[in-house]
């Protein structure tokens, strides 16, 4: 509820502060005295259009300040601020921060709506419209925010597994390969290349290998390749030591020279075998070197060395494995998308159903509160969307008989516009917490009056309600009656001012607004008479307080 508006430098006005209560208020003065001015700096702190020609002459910039105070749903009390300077851009503060002018606009449908303008009128946007049609149906949003929630949940866990189930698929094909490729080659030893490269080079050069072991073979046993101790140079040696023997002289070394001897034996045995038994084995060379073109073709694809082609399967294995619960999961979620789609659409015709029975009801409710707001033959009609739930909801009015119906926002009269938005909001609760009528009354007059006056004390019973008129029915109706005037100061500007009536005032007030001369004694007695039929009329609901 708007508490406090602090008006500066903004056209005539000065310097003003208004203080505002619950209920209806009525803001009243000659025309050209300021009421329009103070509409403008409301819409203003609310993030609406700065138009820095109403900058007051002398003044670098205009100010206006708002504080709204917690309603009955306990929220907490905001304070707006916003400047206009002369030149340059506005500048915007919330609850004493300084924020973006947007910050502002994003606050003001829960604020205030302000009606016989088009800025900030909730009921003039599709949301706006949508929100009213299910106050009137009663409609239960939660199941079909509960079937949508559940479903951008599966949807994001999809995402969130990466890619499509194609992509998915042809990773996991790519990994298996990779897998099944690395395992195939069964490397148990990451050094298996240098022990191939040595057998390749031994199995290629086989025949030099045979010749080379019966040239030391007859090297170590003669030609004639006789084993044991006595043959060789070994044995010439061993016989020479012989003859000396007796004499123990050389016994230490004749022992020596049989352990050679021995050896030499040992060494031609195994010499025997190869320059014998060895074959050449062009099988097992090419089984070498398969092999070995294997490895090499591993370590091309997937490392330097044999232990990255192990480092690089293991992680491979582990790629896959994961990729293969993600699709194990993927399609657990893509079983309950299915089925939370199936839900949202469920879901959306039921509300769809629910709201398209209530449109013409509303209507009809709408049109029938338009009469008695001097708008005899206008019709209000709902129109429903085909997709989806219906979100698409659009109010129609066709102002006048034999008129097409057209949306709201392209009603040109603003007074058609605010009495229809009156209408609603007599018909279907909710909205902002302070409403603002301007040029509600333009046109009205007699009896309709009266009914509209009665109108907007019924909607102040649930919310603050202001109104700019010119109608003394309306004023007499209000809890609350603030005069606008303009004056001269003492050098002479003129300066608007705002100032809460008393009884006696209002009776004053209402004099001249009823015959233009605030001291006829029938214009006050008719005044009079206004004042004390509103309150006979009176009701616990929508009645003001002073």
């Amino acid at each position: 509820m708007l508490r406090e508006l602090h008006v500066r430098d903004l056209g005539v006005i000065g310097d003003l502060t208004l203080e505002l209560t619950e209920g209806m208020t009525a803001l009243t003065g000659e025309t050209g005295a300021g009421k329009t001015l103070l509409v403008h700096a409301l819409q203003l702190v609310l993030g609406g259009r700065a138009v820095p020609g109403l900058v007051r002459s002398g003044a670098r910039e205009a100010l206006v300040e708002a504080r709204f105070e917690p309603g009955p749903d306990g929220a907490e009390e905001r304070i707006l601020a916003r400047s206009v300077p002369r030149t340059g851009r506005s500048r915007a503060w919330l609850d004493g921060r300084m924020v973006p002018v947007g910050a502002l606009g994003e606050l003001a449908a829960g604020l205030v709506d302000i009606h016989g303008q088009h800025e900030q009128q909730s009921l003039l946007g599709v949301a706006g419209q949508r929100a009213a049609l299910d106050a009137f149906a009663g409609s239960d949003l939660a199941p079909l925010v509960r079937a949508r929630a559940e479903l951008a949940e599966v949807r994001r866990r999809l995402g969130a597994l990466g890619g499509d189930a194609r992509e998915r698929a042809r990773q996991a094909d790519l990994l298996r390969y990779q897998v099944a490729e690395i395992d195939v080659a069964r490397i148990t030893d990451v050094g298996e290349e240098e022990a191939l490269a040595e057998e390749a080079s031994r199995l290629a050069a086989m025949t030099a290998i045979r010749e080379a072991a019966a040239q030391a073979l007859v090297a170590v046993r003669g030609v004639d390749g006789g084993a044991g101790p006595e043959a060789g140079a070994t044995g010439l040696a061993l016989s020479a030591l012989a003859a000396i023997s007796p004499f123990g002289a050389l016994d230490d070394l004749a022992a020596r020279v049989r352990a050679a001897a021995a050896e030499l034996d040992d060494v031609a045995t195994e010499l025997r075998v190869v320059a014998e038994t060895w074959e050449e084995d062009p099988a097992r060379l090419e089984e070498v070197q398969s092999r070995r073109r294997l490895l090499q073709d591993l370590r091309r694809k997937y490392g330097e060395t044999l232990a990255d082609v192990v480092t690089y399967g293991a992680s491979a294995r582990a790629s896959l494995e994961e990729l293969e619960a993600r699709e194990a999961e993927a399609a657990l979620l893509e079983e309950r998308r299915g089925g939370a789609e199936r839900a949202v659409v469920a879901e959306e015709r039921a509300l769809r159903a629910v709201r398209a029975r209530a449109a013409e009801g509303l209507g009809a409710a709408v049109s029938e509160r338009l009469q008695d707001l001097a708008m005899p033959g206008a019709e209000l009609s709902v129109t429903v969307g085909e997709e989806g739930a219906g979100d698409a909801v659009q109010f129609l009015l066709a102002a006048n008989p034999g008129e097409p119906a057209q949306p709201l926002s392209r009603v040109a009269s603003g007074g058609e516009l605010a009495r229809t938005m009156l209408a609603l909001r007599l018909v279907v609760d909710g909205g902002a917490p302070t409403m603002l009528f301007d040029e509600v009354d333009a046109g009205v007059g007699g009896a309709a009056a009266l009914a509209l006056a009665r109108a907007l004390r019924d909607v102040a019973g649930r919310r603050q309600v202001l109104v700019v008129t010119h109608l003394p029915q309306v004023a007499a109706f209000a809890g609350r009656q603030i005069a606008v005037r303009k004056s001269s100061d003492a050098r002479g500007r003129t300066v608007t001012s705002a100032h809460a009536l008393g009884p006696d005032e209002r009776i004053v007030e209402l004099s001249r607004m009823l015959s233009g001369h605030p001291d006829s004694a029938t214009a006050r007695a008719h005044a009079e008479e206004l004042l004390t039929g509103a309150a006979s009329r009176s009701t616990s609901i929508g009645r003001g307080r002073e």
